[in-house]
């Protein structure tokens, strides 16, 4: 607890629900009147009618409003009323409120004032968290499937405690007429429960029915309506023949098929170009999913949250067999809970429109595809029309709606294990959440890199990260960018006086940062990026230095333009100095290399001075030509890539030569290596000489290893150890033994915990991403981060 001044007027800031009241803050008995303002994820939660609620119960009179800044209110009665209310705003917030703090103030008490008002909306600076979009409750589940009530499978239901939020949310203060429901007027039921504080669809800004609201339509290829009584019952029937449907959510489309349909899933690969990379399934409930996976109880508490991420669940035995094509090669599958309406009536579909709601807690066999719905490499498609055009080929219908979706956002991704949790993508109702800083500072926008990107806003000592964008490799990927940019700074109400960036120069996001630098007149910070991965992590942790850092990932532009990708690093605040690296190899073809992982197989056989084995090893035209840029250092620029020595390992042991989408190498690998988890490392399989660790070794016994799951784990182990020998060579040089582990490659568990294991046991303080990705999605937190820094030291 700290206390604040305002005005001469003593107020308190609690932090969550531990925090005592000071004396001189309505101090002795009788009646008090109290400003309470309240900040966090207030609006759009159900907050309001909640305080009415606990207003009303303790016999307080007064008001409360939404403002820019979040909550604010005027409460008179009691002290021991008063005290009691304000526990409450902590210990009995709505499910998806989060109350940060909560100041307070003491006003003059008013005589002759009675009951407890909800007061219109005010505007000002916008000083409040963002709502996210969250799943369907289990109230409205009810209505649902309930056939005497009004909204009986309507696929919009939605109240204070579940629905869209950020997808639909055009400005701040979270207002109906500020989203994309203002043009649906309310029918007189709708109205009634909207304006009545006791019903939880109080100011429920997306609340609709079938007499008032959106609707769904089916679509054929052509865009062509298609006559149908139920368009659910029609796309299902469909579904369950074999077609694929593009489907409207809340943050996008998803191209959805029957996942147990064989040809389906295949069809479905060929129409997208996606040869390997695995789908993602969406089943009823988690105990649909125990039949093809195992599950823990930190991953079904995922599952099961509001917002419904993918999450990566290990395999069970029969899991390829039953599933063939989802997820092929991997030791894991990514699996979501249905969480929209839409979802929820198709699976009633397939349950034959069971009565009542009990259906909903049974296993189910239904399991569906549901994949982002993008052409490769481009952003996650949002509108009809759009659909259309960008889908073509990829469905055969279109389940459509006409709610508009002003912000895509695509599902997370998350991996958890015993010791915590990985994200691999944020998504729908993890962003933009905000994220607290121990620094304040000019507001920042920072744009990322390239892979996986997304952009971060602070606003004081807050800092608020988008959803995924994607790959920045096109021009309709560019203009995601700049509109994930512009509705953040919207919804945040922040001018930017300064704009972060990766060090490479001819990325799409540096290019931005330039020209939006130039029409503002605003300051323009680069950030090396392997830098930034790790200031991402100390930012979530508040840790401003020093520290070392070791970040791993696929590729990163170096201080001089090397290609750097595995860095251990020394850091405090903006500042940093390269301790060492993994030791280069080269890259035979440069970005080639990323997706032909023979290649850097190739490059390994040719250090160890067995060039002439690359034909042999690796039959093809391409061999030769590669054995000669080698010899002749033709087009192969060095690289410290972490990345790439996975590539090696996995085409040395020919488990992965061609890679169809990022990381299949590694992640093939991972799965391998898994099935021997007690494997050691292998002996002197690495050096270490001048800070660099050369894993050169280990690589020459995988090229006659002819145990491909005992390589993979050989492999993992000699890299865990020698990152371990590494790491404390340098704790020990410069005393320094707190660690922040970054990087794409640290999405990989064993690799991720055994180096953790080992480090922790040493008396190492160990750092890694939790509520960021470690890849290249958290790279714009730490570019705002060491921006601020770079901003308060003056650099």
């Amino acid at each position: 607890m700290r206390t604040q001044n305002h005005g001469g007027v003593m107020g308190v800031i609690g932090n969550e629900a531990d925090f005592a009241y000071p004396h001189d803050l309505g101090a002795g008995a009788g009646v008090a009147r109290w400003q309470l303002r309240v900040y966090g994820r207030v609006q759009g939660v159900g907050f309001r009618p909640f305080v009415y609620r606990r207003a009303t119960e303790r016999a307080l009179v007064g008001f409360v409003r939404n403002d820019a800044s979040g909550v604010i209110m005027e409460v008179q009665g009691s002290l021991r009323s008063l005290r009691a209310f304000v526990d409450a705003l902590y210990k009995e917030a709505p499910v998806l409120a989060r109350v940060e703090h909560v100041d307070v103030r003491e006003l003059k008490v008013k005589q002759d004032v009675r009951g407890f008002e909800i007061r219109p909306s005010e505007g000002g600076r916008i000083n409040t968290s963002i709502p996210t979009d969250a799943a369907t409750c289990n109230e409205c589940l009810v209505e649902l499937f309930d056939a005497r009530n009004r909204r009986y499978r309507y696929p919009f239901i939605n109240c204070s405690h579940c629905g869209p939020r950020f997808s639909i949310i055009a400005g701040m203060p979270y207002d109906r007429h500020k989203t994309t429901m203002a043009h649906f007027t309310l029918c007189g039921p709708c109205a009634d429960e909207y304006g009545c504080p006791e019903n939880r669809r109080f100011h429920a800004e997306p609340v609709a029915c079938a007499a008032c609201g959106p609707r769904l339509a089916l679509w054929d290829a052509n865009g062509q309506e298609q006559a149908a009584k139920d368009v659910i019952a029609v796309a299902f029937g469909l579904m369950r023949d074999g077609a694929t449907i593009a489907v409207k959510g809340i943050g996008g489309y998803h191209l959805m098929c029957d996942a147990r349909n064989a040809q389906s899933v295949a069809a479905l690969r060929r129409r997208k170009g996606r040869l390997a990379k695995p789908f993602a399934l969406l089943a009823l409930n988690v105990a649909s999913c125990k039949r093809f996976a195992h599950i823990s109880a930190s991953e079904r508490e995922l599952l099961e949250g509001a917002d419904r991420p993918i999450v990566l669940l290990r395999k069970a035995q029969d899991c390829d067999k039953w599933l063939a094509g989802v997820a092929p090669d991997l030791n894991r599958i990514g699996v979501m809970l249905a969480y929209t309406p839409i979802h929820y009536l198709l699976f009633h579909e397939a349950a034959g429109r069971a009565t009542g709601t009990k259906w909903l807690g049974r296993p189910h066999d239904m399991l569906f595809v549901c994949t982002s719905a993008n052409p490769g490499g481009e952003p996650l498609v949002t509108g009809n029309e759009e659909a259309l055009s960008r889908l073509n080929g990829l469905a055969d219908f279109f389940l459509v709606h006409d709610r508009a979706i002003v912000s895509r956002c695509d599902d997370g991704v998350v991996r958890a294990d015993a010791k915590g949790r990985a994200w691999l993508r944020l998504g729908r109702g993890q962003a933009p959440s905000a994220i607290r800083l121990s620094l304040s500072g000019p507001p920042v926008l920072a744009l990322g890199a390239m892979l996986k990107d997304t952009v971060c806003v602070t606003r004081d000592n807050e800092a608020f990260v988008s959803p995924h964008i994607g790959d920045l490799e096109n021009r309709r990927a560019y203009r995601a960018l700049d509109d994930a940019a512009a509705s953040l700074m919207a919804l945040t109400g922040v001018e930017p006086q300064c704009v972060a960036h990766d060090l490479h120069p001819d990325y799409p996001s540096t290019r931005f940062a330039e020209r939006l630098a130039a029409q503002r007149g605003i300051v323009q910070i680069p950030v090396q990026h392997h830098q930034a991965h790790v200031a991402a992590v100390l930012a979530e942790h508040k840790v401003s230095g020093p520290v070392l850092g070791v970040a791993l990932d696929g590729v990163g532009y170096g201080l001089s333009g090397e290609i750097w990708g595995g860095e251990l690093l020394w850091l405090k605040g903006a500042q940093f100095t390269r301790l060492g690296s993994l030791s280069p190899l080269p890259l035979p073809g440069a970005d080639s290399a990323a997706r032909e992982p023979w290649r850097m197989a190739a490059s390994v056989l040719h250090a160890l001075g067995r060039a002439d084995e690359i034909p042999r090893r690796f039959p093809g035209a391409a061999a030769g030509i590669v054995t000669s840029m080698l010899e002749r250092r033709l087009n192969t620029p060095s690289s410290s890539s972490a990345g790439r020595l996975f590539d090696a390992a996995a085409a040395l042991l020919h488990v992965c030569t061609h890679a169809s989408y990022e990381g299949q190498a590694a992640m093939m690998l991972e799965a391998l290596a898994a099935q021997s988890p007690h494997i050691k490392a292998y002996t002197n399989g690495y050096v270490l000489k001048n800070n660099h660790l050369d894993l050169l070794p280990v690589l020459d016994f995988l090229r006659t290893c002819v145990d491909p799951p005992a390589g993979a784990a050989i492999f993992h182990a000699t890299l865990i150890k020698g990152l371990e020998e590494w790491i404390m060579q340098a704790v020990e040089a410069t005393g320094v033994a707190r660690v922040a582990l970054a990087g794409g490659c640290f999405a990989n568990g064993i690799l991720r915990e055994g180096l953790r294991t080992r480090l922790e046991r040493r008396g190492v303080a160990i750092y890694r991403a939790a509520r960021m990705p470690p890849n290249d999605g958290g790279i714009s937190l730490g570019q705002a981060w060491v921006a601020l820094h770079a901003l308060r030291e003056g650099m």
